[in-house]
């Protein structure tokens, strides 16, 4: 079996041949990002974009009214770029062309204007009171957790749960913070009848992969997509068959190329105070939430028993014994 490694999501879609009918290209093209998302994937795909891009990004972020009155000449003005750069901005956030991209921060502004959000951020002093600290922290909880559900491919979450249900045997690997995450993951699928095996070492994690064929799925969670001690067992998982899924919050890094399936995580903004794998650990638990009571729904037959039974098996360690 062959694989193509997966293209870099940088890359400039390619326009429908003249064979390629218009309603057939637009039923085979993903639907653009509703403007809710708009910010959610400006916050996730800005830190991979060039400076160029990033500027124009950062303007329609700040600023969705006033950039939705210009042109793409004028956009590319206020941002010192090329219109070359805005159009390539706006496929790489998905929209098909500039004109879309407007129409979407013409609603995102109606939105804002229509209810904004709190002024407070998660910018944390070191002086503080602790109810600002708690405050902050609970807005920053809640905006990760509403980007990462804005964006959030549920075609590739259905995909990767129809794996999952009925998977031989799964292997989730991950490093660090996102360690205890697959640790999550995996005891919740070993609790709905699932053979499911978490692995932070990585040596491991390698010995493993190596013994999955088709079948069996293979899940890597990396924030940073970058991290070699997962992308490794994810590859081998990905050379003898195995489906593929990867959790991360930088969908076109390293470890897409051997991925079936990119589930993104919304990418936080790191302080000193709040290293990012504290937010990266909320959005990547909302995503195995959704994937376990996603399976749990699919393979509700089988899982609801082993679940009852989970539970009555721990129960005696929760009732105070009598001495």
């Amino acid at each position: 079996m062959t694989y193509d490694v997966k293209e870099s999501f940088t890359s400039v879609p390619e326009q429908p041949s003249a064979a390629t009918s218009p309603a057939t290209a637009a039923a085979a093209a993903p639907a653009p990002p509703a403007p809710a998302a708009l910010a959610a994937k400006v916050r996730t795909l800005a830190p991979s974009m060039t400076r160029s891009m990033q500027r124009v990004a950062e303007a329609v972020a700040a600023d969705p009214a006033g950039c939705a009155a210009l042109t793409v000449t004028g956009l590319a003005e206020l941002t010192g770029t090329s219109e070359a750069t805005v159009v390539r901005t706006a496929r790489l956030l998905g929209y098909p062309g500039y004109r879309d991209l407007r129409l979407a921060l013409a609603g995102l502004a109606a939105q804002q204007q229509s209810g904004r959000a709190p002024a407070v951020t998660a910018d944390i002093a070191v002086d503080d009171p602790v109810a600002d600290v708690v405050a902050k922290l609970a807005y920053d909880e809640q905006q990760t957790l509403a980007d990462t559900a804005a964006g959030l491919d549920t075609v590739q979450l259905g995909a990767a749960v129809a794996a999952l249900a009925t998977a031989r045997r799964i292997d989730i690997y991950g490093i660090g913070a996102s360690g205890l995450v697959a640790q999550d993951l995996g005891q919740k699928l070993l609790r709905i009848g699932l053979v499911a095996h978490a692995h932070s070492d990585p040596h491991l994690a390698v010995t493993n992969a190596v013994q999955l064929r088709s079948g069996d799925v293979a899940i890597a969670i990396t924030h940073s997509g970058s991290t070699g001690d997962v992308i490794e067992p994810l590859r081998v998982a990905f050379d003898h068959g195995a489906t593929t899924v990867a959790i991360t919050g930088r969908p076109d890094g390293p470890v897409a190329q051997y991925a079936d399936h990119v589930l993104t995580t919304s990418t936080a903004r790191e302080s000193e105070l709040r290293p990012a794998a504290m937010s990266s650990r909320t959005s990547q638990l909302l995503v195995v939430d959704c994937l376990f009571t996603c399976v749990t729904q699919r393979t509700y037959e089988t899982a609801a028993p082993a679940l009852a039974a989970s539970y009555e098996a721990l129960a005696h360690r929760h009732t105070p014994r009598n001495r």
